[in-house]
């Protein structure tokens, strides 16, 4: 079935609907340009006429011509020559690689299929060339599965505790908002369109207030910034809420109709200890600074917070999400359309994504293997076989990721890659720090070479991607290598052998289905009321917010695990907290070959505060290096005010093999797991910071 494409816009150019693949909020419209006599790409625009999107795209994805015509692209099969990590290969034949894998898996598998594990996340946030083909791959495997947390498990398991779902606000009503908080996120780099809405309010008289340890450029924009210390976010939410019952700031009607009544009791309790003093010890903050955030957040309506992921990387995460996640509940916020909350919207995909038909998990037949998290990839793959852990890992197929650069503890992670008896295959379209480390590499197609379909956790429209061109080289999209693959494993299931378009069919169902996107501009938006939560309704069992969760309890602040206040016999040795949030013109570790944008980053960096860098001699743009027990990054000090005392930001991911000395920011983080979601701590680590030579 072929997809209709947008009428020529010249006798040689057309346009081709597209939407942006990457692990971003606001998940883009985008309108792709072709130019049929040479069939290259010519430009690529965000649609002005989605809502969101509103013909604006960020500085990295403008660019993703640049990336798919990338001279270093993986085009062909490629078998690996030399010694893992070296990134020595030959090419190979598709029929070769094919038979190879598919042997080297039947071997492993009749030992016990669950010693082969899949290592995905976000590479691409499509739903068909995610986990579609390749789930079902995995499920008649009965490989072991893979507990995706390496983002944002930890507030999105936090909000659907509290709310019954990842649900919130629609995001073009900040516009009217006369408060906005931005809580945890640099909003300018990495949540351009929101800030659009964002900036429509300010010019309306709209007060803006960034809570973020770092003083980004979305802080140096607001009226007031509070840059407490990284991983104190909960105690700040709990004196908010002491100066909210103190000074009696509650909408008492809201909180009887709609919020859980004896949690509310508990809680309030709770919050009679959390003075802004004690806050402000805890946090680093002016307590008169939290009690006029409690004011505004009291006073005014409509009054919303943009919560984001930053905040939840760190041991206490998960609580601190459910705490900050209760504030409009308290204030009664919900009842205006531009009040409340907003961290995730993918939960009201839910009426409209049918994932058991497009992940077929009926062909685990009954098995119920372990399951992996992917963040402490380090360790597992460095574990024996025992009776508690399983069958050692034997094979990882990685697709949509990139772990030795991203995943935390970098230096065990890439230990284990480095094993001679791990088999190891990477779909890619770059040889990454973790294709280097393949037995094979094999050629995937970007979002402009096939079919898709995106939901996301930022708006609230299904959108459509076409192939704009055909697939460059030999590369296949993923759904049909595993489709290869899982012909070349014997498995004959018809499912195996539905094309991409069925997949779209059969993702897709109620109130949007394939047939109705194809006939859209390119998206179909979800009929969600303007004031969604305005009489309660929501998506818990009984409609209520929930607050005493059970098996979690009341929530509460949890410390991080290292800190000087939580470790400081650690902090003797490590004084100063590092968080590492992304460079500005980077996604994660996608964009970091990209010429044009690393030529902007330049180089590796840590910001250390003048205080900080004059302690330790170290001036601006001085190499230093970056140590604590678990290894040593090597980069360039920027010595600046965008850190504050105590903390220094190592802006990441660089690839590995592209910093300095083979290192970057994740030889320093560590494995251990937030309170809930089981997620990874990115943002709690301590550090110390000398010159180098």
């Amino acid at each position: 079935m072929s997809i209709p494409t947008r009428a020529p816009v010249s006798d040689s150019l057309r346009t081709v609907r597209a939407a942006c693949p990457h692990d971003c909020p606001d998940t883009c419209a985008m309108q792709v340009s072709v130019d049929d006599a040479s069939g290259r790409v010519v430009r690529i625009q965000g649609r002005a006429e989605h809502v969101t999107t509103h013909g604006a795209l960020c500085t990295k994805v403008s660019r993703y011509a640049e990336r798919t015509y990338h001279p270093e692209r993986v085009l062909t099969p490629l078998r690996r020559v030399g010694p893992k990590g070296a990134g020595r290969f030959e090419p190979a034949s598709w029929d070769e690689a094919l038979a190879d894998i598919a042997g080297r898996l039947k071997t492993i598998a009749a030992r016990d299929p669950e010693a082969i594990l899949p290592y995905s996340y976000a590479g691409t946030m499509g739903l068909l060339q995610g986990e579609s083909m390749a789930a079902r791959f995995f499920n008649r495997l009965g490989a072991s599965q893979l507990e995706r947390t390496i983002c944002a498990s930890a507030g999105g398991d936090a909000l659907a505790a509290t709310y019954g779902g990842k649900v919130g606000m629609l995001v073009r009503h900040f516009a009217e908002s006369r408060l906005i908080v931005i809580w945890g996120s640099h909003s300018i780099a990495s949540n351009l369109h929101f800030w659009t809405f964002v900036q429509q309010a300010k010019r309306n008289g709209a007060r803006l207030v960034c809570i973020d340890p770092r003083r980004t450029e979305t802080a140096d924009k607001c009226h007031v910034h509070l840059q407490l210390r990284p991983g104190t976010d909960g105690a700040l939410a709990l004196a908010l809420m002491h100066e909210l019952v103190a000074n009696d700031w509650l909408d008492h009607n809201y909180i009887a109709r709609h919020v859980d009544a004896a949690g509310w009791v508990a809680l309030r309790e709770r919050v009679q200890a959390w003075t802004p003093e004690r806050a402000a010890e805890v946090c680093g903050l002016d307590a008169d600074a939290i009690r006029a955030l409690a004011r505004d957040l009291g006073t005014t309506q409509p009054a919303a917070i943009r919560l984001n992921y930053g905040m939840q990387r760190t041991r206490g995460g998960g609580n601190a999400a459910r705490l900050i996640a209760l504030l409009p509940c308290l204030t009664g916020a919900w009842r205006h359309r531009a009040g409340g909350l907003l961290l995730s919207s993918s939960g009201w995909f839910a009426s409209v994504r049918d994932d058991a038909a497009r992940q077929r998990p009926d062909l685990l037949a009954g098995r119920v293997p372990r399951t992996l998290n992917m963040s402490t990839i380090g360790d597992d793959l460095l574990r024996e076989a025992s009776p508690d852990f399983g069958p050692k890992v034997e094979a990882v197929i990685v697709y949509n990721s990139n772990p030795v650069a991203v995943a935390p503890e970098s230096p065990k992670v890439a230990r284990g890659f480095a094993r001679e008896d791990l088999f190891t295959v990477v779909l890619e379209h770059f040889l990454t720090d973790t294709a280097d480390h393949a037995d094979w590499v094999l050629p995937a197609t970007t979002q402009l070479e096939h079919l898709d379909l995106h939901t996301s956790y930022g708006h609230t429209d299904v959108l459509l991607n076409e192939p704009a061109i055909s697939p460059l080289g030999q590369a296949l999209p993923n759904t049909e290598i595993f489709r290869r693959l899982a012909a070349a494993m014997g498995f004959d299931e018809p499912c195996f052998r539905d094309s991409d378009e069925t997949l779209a069919a059969q993702t897709l169902r109620g109130a949007v289905t394939f047939e109705a996107l194809k006939a859209s501009p390119g998206w179909i938006s979800l009929p969600i009321p303007d004031a969604p939560f305005a009489d309660g309704g929501f998506p818990t069992p009984d409609g209520r917010v929930r607050i005493d969760v059970p098996g979690w309890g009341l929530p509460d602040f949890v410390p991080p695990w290292e800190s000087v206040a939580s470790a400081p016999e650690l902090a003797a040795r490590y004084p100063l907290a590092m968080i590492s949030p992304p460079a500005r013109n980077f996604l994660n570790s996608t964009f970091v070959n990209v010429k044009s944008l690393r030529d902007i980053e330049a180089e590796p960096i840590v910001e250390i505060h003048p205080d900080d860098a004059a302690a330790r001699g170290l001036a601006d743009g001085a190499p230093v290096r970056v140590f604590n027990d678990r290894g040593s990054y090597h980069c360039t000090a920027r010595v600046s005010t965008r850190a504050r005392p105590g903390v220094v930001n190592g802006l990441g991911i660089w690839w590995r093999k592209l910093g300095v000395r083979g290192t970057n920011v994740n030889e320093l983080t560590h494995q251990k797991l937030t309170d809930i979601g089981q997620a990874p701590c990115f943002y709690d680590v301590l550090v110390e910071v000398e010159a180098a030579a």
